[in-house]
């Protein structure tokens, strides 16, 4: 490669911060041919050392060349969710196949694994770090399950199906995307919009007007009226307030069947999930488990597949109660308002004005205190109050004009940390929210790499003039990905196969997130962060004494639905034979039968759009949100104990949980912090669950 290629190409920039306005499409493939040229080379001249293995001449290196590939790559994987296009995916594809060919390869080198082995047999070991130690034990472990230990034939295999399913998974995300993109339903009678809140309708009003200015540009298409598409700000608060049971049923269907057969073949996921779930059961037996399930539970806390069923099992009888308590209160108050035959599309409608009479507010009215400027305020007070830190706005090159920059520096002034901040829905986007690693910290040539998070959400863009607005569950969500990239940017730890969430375990990766959801439910975190967006009025003491009475609200049902997407996950990997005539939604059906309390329409097609375990990491770890949860809520109490804003314990926290990474065990972090082993008393308490 040139070295004019080398200097112009911004992915291959690592002395700072990405230069996201410089990166296009065609310098995705010359950035990654370098980066695995480079780090082949590297690895031939480290199996061909004959010196004594130690960290400095050894795991060092392929430290370095790992970051290099993960940093230059998470820009790639970054701009691919948020600013997607048909070049730009193309590329990503492209070398995708090629990263996972080569991680494959490294995963399988026995050269590479005689070192580790070798390293971890010396008296060198003894006389490395903690989280060095720790980074030694877990490639040792990573090398058995990439199928290091197979003969030859077998890891030809087992490779063939690594590339297979990294392509299948991308393709799975890349149909719910496009599906969700394409929908758009035009509404021109008015009178069919009555109960959607006033910003939602001026939203789709200017989509439907902004296309009809497409159409006079040349499309023969004309749209009038208002546009609604399947994105969450768009489709959420239909579900929500629409009075037209009609329309709340066509924008459910559409949603509910996305990348099924009931849309364009090519969007299908149907034979994917097939194809995943046999390459992975292939994969598991290769490696010498039972099934797939086995082999994610390998790197998590829980300690088999029937553990994590018990777990579910348990939380479910708790739950199942509270949960036909709330279907029997919906029901009720379903016919009162002329329901007799509750469907789907109608819970989330017979729910807001069951909460309406119930606790006399309303979503969309707390929705008017919370603008996007005094939420951040908010959040950051809470974080600069607990750990002693300073957040501000600072800048940085971005993908797109909705994305900011911060700094997090330390109490004298010193940067420990950046983030950026994604906060609007918008088309090629993923939905949802996630927080992901830029730049993870290092210790590097006696320097200090800092870390840095993408923070991302979907939510209302600003509309009419006004500032964006955020629901409650926004503010939840929002504390949520910023507790996820506080355990990135807080870590503490100089290596970096375990520095802040690397070699966390799974299913304790969500302790940090759904933790600092907690304060969004404390009078003297929320009054700060409120201010309504016409008068500037705080919140009042008794709307927010409202809120808090009606926080376990459908807590029954709300559990009942996250163990049956757990329970589905986990059986779908443990207990399904991919190659019977079971299907995946069959399955599900099953496990509904057992658990489900307001049961969806036999045409849902959630399997075909379950991104988190089809084409995230969660395939038999989508448990790991209850699971997490325990340690979180258990966590938070002694916050509760301590003072909700204890500069002490945050200190604590910060030190025995955020700071450590993943350089040891969750379990004994969350042990030296709270100081005993977890307990489900707290969660069960959160949720107005008590025994």
């Amino acid at each position: 490669m040139t070295t004019d290629i080398l200097q112009n190409n911004p992915l291959l920039h690592f002395t700072g911060l990405p230069k996201f306005e410089e990166v296009k499409a065609e310098h995705v493939s010359s950035a990654i041919e370098y980066l695995l040229s480079n780090a082949r080379t590297t690895i031939e001249t480290l199996v061909a050392d004959t010196s004594a293995v130690t960290w400095d001449n050894f795991v060092a290196k392929i430290e370095d060349l790992e970051e290099k590939m993960g940093r230059a790559w998470s820009q790639v994987g970054h701009m691919n969710a948020v600013v997607n296009s048909p070049e730009l995916r193309e590329a990503y594809n492209d070398n995708l196949s090629k990263l996972t060919d080569f991680y494959a390869d490294l995963g399988q080198d026995e050269r590479l694994y005689a070192k580790f082995r070798t390293l971890r047999a010396s008296k060198e070991f003894e006389a490395l770090t903690t989280s060095q130690k720790k980074i030694v034990e877990n490639e040792l472990r990573d090398f058995r399950l990439g199928g290091a230990e197979l003969p030859t034939d077998k890891k030809v295999r087992f490779k063939e199906i690594q590339e297979e399913l990294s392509k299948l998974s991308s393709k799975f995300e890349e149909n719910v995307l496009d599906n969700t993109n394409d929908y758009s339903l035009y509404v021109e009678d008015e009178t069919t919009l009555k109960g959607i809140p006033e910003d939602v309708l001026q939203t789709a009003y200017e989509a439907a007007k902004a296309d009809n200015l497409a159409a006079n540009a040349g499309n023969p298409e004309q749209k009038h009226g208002w546009k609604f598409t399947l994105h969450f700000p768009s489709y959420l608060p239909v579900l929500q307030y629409a009075e037209n049971r009609e329309l709340r049923e066509t924008l459910y269907r559409a949603y509910a069947t996305r990348a099924s057969e009931f849309g364009k073949p090519e969007w299908d996921n149907t034979p994917f999930i097939s194809q995943i779930l046999k390459l992975r059961l292939e994969s598991a037996q290769l490696l010498g488990f039972a099934n797939y399930a086995e082999l994610s539970v390998a790197t998590k806390m829980a300690q088999s597949a029937s553990e994590v069923n018990e777990f579910l099992q348990d939380l479910a009888v708790k739950a199942k109660p509270f949960a036909l308590k709330d279907k029997a209160e919906l029901e009720e108050y379903a016919a009162k308002l002329g329901i007799t035959d509750m469907q789907a599309w109608d819970v989330a409608y017979i729910s807001e004005k069951l909460r309406e009479e119930k606790y006399a507010f309303s979503d969309l009215e707390v929705k008017q205190y919370f603008p996007e400027r005094k939420v951040l305020a908010g959040l950051f007070k809470v974080v600069e109050t607990i750990f002693g830190v300073q957040v501000n706005e600072s800048h940085a090159s971005v993908w797109h004009e909705d994305a900011s920059f911060y700094d997090i520096k330390d109490h004298a002034g010193k940067l420990i940390g950046q983030f950026y901040l994604d906060l609007y829905a918008r088309n090629n986007k993923r939905g949802g929210a996630w927080m992901d690693e830029a730049i993870t910290r290092r210790m590097i040539n006696s320097q200090l790499t800092t870390p840095v998070a993408f923070l991302t959400c979907n939510f209302s863009a600003p509309v009419g003039g006004k500032p964006a607005l955020f629901t409650h569950d926004e503010v939840l969500t929002m504390f949520h990905e910023f507790g996820h990239g506080l355990h990135h940017m807080l870590t503490q730890v100089d290596d970096y196969g375990v520095s802040g969430i690397k070699g966390v375990e799974w299913d304790a990766v969500e302790l940090p997130s759904q933790f600092m959801e907690n304060f969004c439910w404390e009078w003297d975190v929320l009054r700060h962060m409120t201010a309504h967006v016409d008068t500037g009025e705080q919140l009042s003491r008794s709307l927010f004494d409202k809120m808090v009475a009606a926080k376990n609200f459908q807590a029954g049902m709300q559990t009942m639905r996250q163990i049956e997407f757990s329970l589905f996950d986990i059986r779908l990997h443990s207990e399904l034979d991919p190659y019977g005539s079971k299907t995946a939604l069959d399955l599900i059906e099953e496990v509904r039968d057992e658990v489900a309390v307001v049961r969806p329409p036999k045409w849902n097609r959630f399997p075909n759009n379950f991104t988190h375990i089809f084409s995230g990491g969660y395939a038999a770890g989508y448990y790991s949100y209850k699971w997490a949860e325990v340690l979180s809520a258990d966590a938070y109490s002694m916050f509760e104990e301590d003072g909700v804003l204890s500069r002490e314990t945050g200190q604590r926290y910060w030190q025995e949980i955020l700071a450590k990474g993943g350089s040891r065990s969750a379990l004994e972090s969350f042990t030296a912090f709270r100081g005993r082993a977890p307990s489900i008393d707290a969660l069960l308490r959160h949720n107005g669950m008590n025994p």
